[in-house]
C-alpha cells in the first residue's frame, strides 16, 4: 500500500475517533468539514477548482458545506473508498496528488487534539514526503526566496543563489507541514528571519 493509501486510511480513523465537531488546524474547519473537503476533492471536480478560480468560490463553498452536513459515519466511508474514477485518487495519480494531501489534513486532525504529539514516521515515508517537499517548496516560498531547506538524513534544498534570507531545519514531515502554512504546529528550526514562522505560505 502507498504512503498516500495509508496515510488516506489513518485520516479516515483519526476523523472518526474525534467526531465531526473536533477542532481541526485548519481555521474555521470543524473534523466534519475537513472531511467534507477531502469528499468534494475526490469528487466534485468542478467544486475543487473554487479555491483557485474565484468566480466558482460561493458555488463551492455551498457544495462543501451541503457535504458537510451529511451523516458523519457516511461522509467518513467516503474519506475512506475515494471512485475509482476519480482524476486525484485513481491508481495512477493517486501518489501525486495525494501523498502530501494526506498526510497534511491528517496532520490537521491529529495536531489540533489536547495533548498531541509528533508521531514517528517510516524513513522511507519521510523520504516520500521529502520529495513532495521540493517539488512545492519553490512556489510556496516563491516570495521569500532565496531559503534553504535541511532535512537531516534526507538532503538538502537551496532555493535561489546567494545567502539565505533563511535556513529551515526539520524532518521532511514538518517541513511540509510549515510549507503548507502550518508554522505553529510543525517542528521547524527557523534560522533567519522569523518573519516566515507567520508569512502566509503555501497559497
Amino acid at each position: 500500500m502507498t504512503f498516500a493509501r495509508t496515510e488516506r486510511r489513518l485520516l479516515a480513523d483519526s476523523l472518526l475517533q474525534a467526531g465531526p465537531d473536533a477542532p481541526t488546524v485548519c481555521e474555521g474547519w470543524q473534523a466534519k468539514d475537513l472531511a467534507a473537503h477531502i469528499v468534494v476533492r475526490d469528487r466534485r471536480a468542478d467544486a475543487a477548482l473554487a479555491g483557485f478560480v474565484p468566480p466558482l468560490a460561493a458555488r463551492g463553498e455551498r457544495i462543501l458545506r451541503a457535504t458537510a452536513e451529511r451523516p458523519y459515519p457516511e461522509l467518513i466511508d467516503a474519506v475512506r473508498t475515494p471512485p475509482w474514477w476519480s482524476p486525484l485518487s485513481n491508481p495512477l495519480t493517486d501518489q501525486a496528488a495525494n501523498t502530501n494531501e494526506m498526510f497534511i489534513h491528517h496532520e490537521d486532525i491529529r495536531r489540533a487534539q489536547t495533548g498531541w504529539e509528533p508521531r514517528p514516521l517510516d524513513p522511507a515515508d519521510e523520504l516520500t514526503l521529502w520529495k513532495t517537499v521540493k517539488l512545492f517548496a519553490r512556489l510556496a516560498l516563491r516570495s521569500y526566496q532565496p531559503v534553504r531547506l535541511e532535512a537531516p538524513g534526507y538532503g538538502v534544498l537551496q532555493l535561489r543563489d546567494g545567502e539565505p534570507r533563511a535556513t529551515l531545519t526539520g524532518p521532511p514531515g514538518e517541513l511540509a507541514l510549515f510549507l503548507s502554512g502550518r508554522q505553529r504546529v510543525a517542528h521547524v528550526e527557523v534560522t533567519g528571519d522569523e518573519s516566515l514562522r507567520t508569512a502566509k505560505l503555501g497559497r
